[in-house]
């Protein structure tokens, strides 16, 4: 009988471009269409089989524990700290004591998938997910021959030769032989922009004649910084029904509202989620994400992201405003 899959999460980041918000949040704990980033991940593995995971932490690391430990009860969570940020790849061989060389599931924590992860973990193949990009510069890439298997990864090339971005996602039937090349990496002390890149083991993997294939990933939504994190709001809320009626409020779909967030005389949406214990009075709110406990009243906001606990408040104005007039409002 084989092993069960372990999926492997880095989430030690600190969230630089998400600032202010990963000042006193951790990145995946940002909400966006109605949870947190990383919720989207770990709602999803106990249908792929995978009842077990390891959680790479770092920067508030006991924000995302406690989290977890409330929130994903049915999984059975490894935390391993990541002390010094030193590349993906240094975070991944983190995990090798939980994680051996059973099977493993690698996503990134702070990117939301649309892929069929069922077929890649059923199958006896490596694979990484990859999608076609216009500007391959941003991203690791891979080459692939006629039958679809990987011969050759570069992150971040100057000139590329391919335009299928890593994604993000791996999958490996054993992870002994990936650890075993992060190990040579770090030993022999090659990086790639000063870290230790899991492309570089994947490409010692190939060179050393394992097969790695790739797997089409339908949906890539990051949530990296506020611009990209409203946009996959506006996907993911996109992806909902019609949204249910607020009495005594006017809603244009599609929205995501708490059931113990408190909504009084405003106009929501479209491409609104409102988080837990958040409170809204008197305000028009659309595109934009409302995190926990936070309070919008008295002002219209657009393309915001209000973080935890913060309070948002204006003041609507009333006009008496005569015929020819010019009124400007600051």
């Amino acid at each position: 009988m084989s092993a069960e899959p372990i999926a492997i999460i880095p989430v030690a980041g600190i969230g630089t471009r998400l600032r202010p918000h990963t000042h006193t949040t951790p990145k995946v704990l940002l909400h966006v269409a109605g949870k947190p980033i990383l919720a989207h991940i770990l709602d999803d593995l106990p249908g792929l089989g995978i009842r077990e995971v390891v959680l790479i932490v770092g920067y508030m690391g006991d924000r995302v524990q406690e989290y977890v430990e409330e929130h994903h009860k049915e999984l059975k969570v490894h935390y391993v700290d990541q002390p010094e940020r030193l590349g993906l790849g240094h975070a991944v061989s983190l995990s090798r004591t939980a994680a051996d060389d059973r099977p493993v599931l690698i996503i990134l924590g702070d990117t939301i998938f649309d892929a069929d992860l069922k077929g890649v973990i059923s199958g006896k193949l490596n694979r990484i997910g990859v999608k076609a990009v216009e500007d391959p510069r941003r991203f690791g890439i891979v080459e692939v021959n006629g039958d679809g298997k990987v011969t050759r990864m570069v992150e971040k090339p100057e000139q590329p030769t391919s335009n299928l971005a890593i994604t993000g996602i791996y999958y490996f039937t054993h992870a002994g032989p990936l650890f075993a090349a992060l190990d040579e990496l770090q030993k022999k002390n090659i990086r790639t922009k000063g870290e230790f890149q899991l492309t570089d083991a994947m490409q010692l993997l190939v060179e050393r004649g394992e097969t790695i294939a790739t797997f089409p990933v339908a949906g890539w939504y990051d949530c990296g910084k506020t611009e990209t994190l409203l946009e996959t709001n506006r996907v993911l809320l996109g992806k909902l029904g019609n949204a249910e009626a607020i009495q005594g409020s006017v809603v244009h779909g599609p929205i995501l509202v708490a059931r113990d967030a408190a909504v009084e005389n405003c106009i929501l949406g479209p491409h609104v989620s409102v988080a837990s214990g958040a409170r809204l009075k008197n305000a028009v709110v659309r595109d934009s994400i409302v995190n926990d406990n936070a309070t919008v009243e008295d002002i219209l906001i657009e393309a915001s992201v209000v973080g935890e606990n913060a309070l948002v408040r204006g003041a609507w104005k009333t006009l008496n405003v005569g015929d020819s007039s010019e009124v400007k409002i600051t």
